[in-house]
């Protein structure tokens, strides 16, 4: 057998890393705290760490001294590395009124400093960020060093008219500013399972739920579900079932290519390891395939959301499902057998 030592490097610089979101059930109930999370990502060998400041960093927009001085002890001691920070754009923050443009960029320049502070080369831009805030505060990023990824999240994909007009902004910008930073919920390929079995926990009928889970693993019409579902009698729980249809898609990982210059982070997305360590939605034995081949060199970064649909019989293990995840990728990323 051929040892760790001398077992040839994979042909690739792509790093694992997680989202500190993928431990909201323990961090919310206060039995992980945010310096646990970190040690529980080391300790899988995922030392990239991505942090949502609004979540984890108490007294959020402003960042202590004190809270730094810990978060640069914390990356010393675990052998981590802050590879990207999240940035929610609230714009409807006032009832009567959006956010201007100028406001918008006044709080996304706050976040970048958050990050420049943290030592985060990446700020994710959730999707409801627009082409304008972004264009606006591009040169803002360059000057500070950051690179501002909008995260490509499901419903949402490539060709996306909302997605679109942020690339031709991308483009003019440039890839070392704006990018993109692809959620693995784009992937989904068969109804995540955690969801489904929720739905009869709480009295779903069956039968619907079998309609709603085969026709989106058929690749079927989910946008008719909805009118199906009531026609057939269902009620709140069904609908929501056929609703969450909606936001879920397939697409094929190989439509990363065409994008590859710009896709910088990668939040890895799963719902639910499985025990012969797969995730049963998302085939990532496809996807991380195509991240080699495209030439990427981020971070494959953990988000586990299963814990939601769990939490209402069973105990959460986020740790223990992002353990698995991390042991997949790294055997997919041939760092192990």
């Amino acid at each position: 057998m051929t040892s760790t030592a001398s077992r040839p490097r994979p042909p690739h610089a792509i790093r694992r890393g997680v989202s500190l979101y993928s431990f909201q059930e323990e961090y919310f109930l206060r039995t992980l705290s945010v310096q646990d999370c970190i040690a529980a990502a080391a300790g899988m060998g995922a030392t990239g760490i991505e942090i949502i400041p609004e979540q984890s960093i108490p007294g959020y927009p402003v960042v202590s001294d004190e809270f730094l001085t810990r978060w640069h002890e914390w990356m010393r001691r675990y052998g981590t590395t802050p590879v990207a920070t999240n940035a929610f754009l609230d714009t409807k923050l006032h009832p009567d009124r959006m956010l201007t443009l100028d406001e918008q960029a006044s709080r996304v320049r706050r976040d970048i400093d958050i990050a420049v502070l943290l030592g985060a080369p990446i700020v994710k831009a959730t999707i409801n960020f627009s082409p304008e805030a972004m264009a606006a505060v591009a040169p803002y990023a360059e000057e500070q060093g950051v690179r501002l990824l909008l995260e490509v999240h499901a419903p949402f994909h490539y060709d996306h008219p909302w997605v679109v007009e942020h690339l031709e902004v991308m483009h003019r910008a440039g890839a070392h500013v704006l990018g993109l930073m692809p959620d693995m919920g784009i992937h989904v390929r068969r109804f995540p399972r955690v969801v489904s079995e929720r739905a009869l926990r709480d009295g779903a009928r069956p039968d619907l739920v079998d309609y709603i889970v085969r026709t989106y693993d058929d690749h079927g019409d989910t946008h008719a579900l909805m009118d199906i579902v009531n026609y057939r009698g269902g009620g709140p729980v069904e609908s929501g079932l056929a609703r969450q249809a909606t936001h879920y898609i397939w697409s094929e990982p190989k439509e990363m290519l065409a994008h590859m210059p710009f896709v910088g982070h990668i939040q890895a997305k799963f719902y639910e390891m499985t025990d012969e360590g797969t995730e049963y939605s998302i085939p990532y034995e496809e996807i991380v395939p195509v991240l080699v081949e495209g030439g990427f060199t981020g971070c494959l970064s953990s988000e586990y959301e299963g814990n939601r649909h769990l939490q209402d019989a069973f105990d959460v293990d986020s740790v223990e499902q992002v353990r698995r995840q991390q042991t997949m990728l790294a055997r997919l990323l041939g760092e192990s057998d």
